[in-house]
Formats: C-alpha cells, structure tokens, sequence
C-alpha cells in the first residue's frame, strides 16, 4: 500500500468535489486528525477505512490505489487562478491513456496530419502573418474549398489524428487545452460548460489547434501564464481557419444592404462563430470602432446591453456535433450541442465491447458513464 499515492489521490479527488479535509472525514466517520494524516501520507489507514472514505466521496475504492500520470508536454492556461488545474491534468491523461489504449487494442489510430506542417512552422518567425499562414496551409492539408465553413470541427480533427476531449468545468476563465505528440496526444481539449457558448466552444477547438501548430515550444506543464503575443497569434489562426479571408469579405459584402447587426448575424451564422470573432475580423478593416457601432445598435435595436458572456443568436450546444442546420434552442436561431461532439472514442468503445475485447463496465469507465447509461447506449446501438 502506497501512502503517497493514497494521499495525492485523496487531495486530487477532495479538491475535485470541493470539499474541505473535515468534511471528507464527516463523510467518512473518521475525525479530521485521521483524515489528514491518510491525505499527507502520515499513516497507514485500514482497507475498512478507505473503503468508508472512497464510498463517502462517491468513488471506486480502486480510484485511490491507481498511480496517475503526470503530464508534461501541455499547454495549459487560464484567464484565472484554477484550484481545479491539478485535477483536469490528471482526468485528461486518464483519458487519453484510455483513447491510446484502445486505439492500440484494435490496431485503429489516424495519423496525425500537420507533423509536417508544424515541423514547418517552428522555424519561421512568429507574428500575424505567420498564423494566417498557418490557417491556410492547414485548410489545404484538410482539402477545405475556400468557401467551406467547416460543419464538425470535432470530427475534422479527430480525422486528422487529434484527439478532442469534451470536459465540462464550471469556469468562465478557462476554455480549452491542448496535449503534444508526445505526451500521448495531440489532443485538444474544450470546456464545455453549460454558460460557455458553443460558438465558444468552436473557436476554442480553432485556437488549440493554432497552438499545437505555432507554439510547440510552449508546451510545459509548469507554465500557466497566459503569453499575449502567443494568444494573439492562436486567436488570428482560429479566425482565418474558420472563416478564411477571401469567404469571409465576399459574404460581407453580399450583407452590405442589409442593418450592421443583421449584416453580423448572418455572417456569424454561415461560419458558427461568435459576433465577436466575425467583429474580431472587421476590426483589421475598419478599425476598433466597429466594436461601439455594434453594441450601440445592438441596444437600439432590443434595449439590452451585450455582457461579456452573452452570445445573440447563439448556437446551441449540440451545434457542436454534425448537423449544418440552425436549430432552436432557448435563445433565438440557436443552433444544437451536437455541433461539438467527439465520436471517435465512443465508436472505439463500441467495437471493443462488439469484439469482445472490453467487458460492458470498461467501456463505461473509459467514457465516464455510470452501468445503466452504459447499458442503455448500448442497447441503442443499431
């Protein structure tokens, strides 16, 4: 029995829950003196006694013998100070070292597309030139038309070899991450908390993505300050990618009867982006003040002043997955959360457990679910 191990699994599931030391040992049955000395490693607890913790935070008894790999080559900032950081590190490389796990089971990976490209643009220097540049070589890789908007970008970069991950994480400062080849990835990670839009979502997929490909170089996992010139750059990379230039001032232009809000919409619509990444775009032509123009016609219009998280028109969750079509949801033109969903996981999943090379209960625990929603996808499965 590994003491450490117990304890940094402890403190890692307690800060996850967040519960205090004393109200893990009220769940448990065991004072708070005990408890902590189980956490800091100090003693050596009775499997009784573990098993009365684990069932009082809700969790396997196994969860807390189980080693966790550290990651080392990620990229992963945040607008705030995070108590959760250690704890989303530590689901992300249990996630994909489930996802390499099965791809390796059934010899079924995707090779990863931009190596080359990334290789590519290590050497040149950085700036804004270099990430629109980036943003059109790595359409090209994908065969994407110049006036493709992209429909899944899920499953457009799960096709290229990267893996995306969906996690939802209550933080309106926190937007995504992104794993290097080489600590088990590449892969992209997005949060998808329910107050954070899915044109949020989208762009955030864009913006690692720009990442991955600009700035290898800043993947260590020590680091957790934002850099503004590297977020600039991923952010110009993202906007390019989802609504390339030359698509984007032809659709513009073909909006130029119409009011600056529903010239705004409308673009925003075709590509599935924000207001503020199409504003974003308007402002490298007209300058910062288009900002202004659309908040005050905005509130002209419907007597309502934008916060900083609010979307109009948004698009709603399931938006994230495959349909192209607007769907309604509690906000108008609204599109539906499955216009960001992975699939790739659940289809490994499934031909895991159709082979027999998974038990039911594995491939719940690799795609977090409890038995009964295992057994009711399955029983979906057609």
């Amino acid at each position: 029995m590994d003491q450490k191990i117990i304890g940094a699994n402890l403190r890692r599931i307690r800060e996850a829950k967040g519960l205090s030391q004393s109200q893990v040992a009220d769940l448990a049955g065991i004072s708070r003196i005990a408890y902590r000395n189980i956490e800091n490693g100090n003693s050596t607890p009775k499997v009784s006694t573990l098993q009365s913790i684990a069932s009082g935070v809700d969790v396997k008894l196994q969860d807390l013998f189980v080693p966790v790999r550290t990651l080392k080559r990620v990229r992963f900032r945040a607008s705030k100070k995070m108590n959760s950081r250690d704890n989303v590190l530590t689901e992300v490389a249990r996630w994909l070292d489930d996802f390499n796990y099965l791809e390796e089971l059934l010899n079924d990976s995707n090779e990863y597309l931009f190596r080359a490209l990334a290789k590519k643009l290590y050497s040149m220097p950085g700036g804004v030139d270099k990430a629109k540049y980036a943003a059109r070589e790595a359409r090209k890789k994908l065969k994407l038309n110049e006036n493709d908007p992209i429909r899944d970008i899920a499953g457009l970069l799960e096709s290229c070899g990267i893996k995306v991950y969906p996690l939802s994480l209550a933080s309106d400062g926190f937007f995504g991450l992104s794993v290097a080849e080489e600590d088990g990835g590449p892969a992209i990670i997005v949060n998808v908390w329910e107050r954070i839009s899915v044109e949020r979502r989208i762009f955030s997929a864009a913006h690692e993505l720009g990442h991955l490909l600009l700035h290898l170089d800043a993947y260590d996992a020590d680091e957790s300050a934002e850099d503004d010139a590297q977020e600039t750059e991923a952010n110009v990379f993202a906007s390019h990618f989802l609504m390339p230039e030359e698509a984007f001032n032809s659709e513009w232009r073909d909006t130029r009867g119409l009011p600056l809000v529903d010239r705004v919409h409308k673009v925003k619509r075709i590509y599935q982006v924000s207001y503020k990444t199409v504003l974003y775009r308007l402002s490298e032509s007209y300058g910062n003040s288009i900002w202004g123009k659309y908040q005050s016609a905005y509130k002209l219009r419907t007597g309502k002043t934008l916060s900083i998280t609010d979307e109009p028109e948004a698009l709603s969750p399931d938006k994230f997955q495959q349909s192209p079509e607007a769907l309604r949801s509690q906000e108008p033109d609204s599109l539906s959360p499955s216009h960001f969903m992975e699939d790739r996981l659940s289809r490994l999943v499934r031909n895991a457990i159709e082979k027999d090379k998974i038990t039911m209960s594995r491939g719940a625990e690799i795609l977090r679910l409890d038995l009964e929603s295992m057994r009711n996808m399955i029983s979906s499965w057609v």
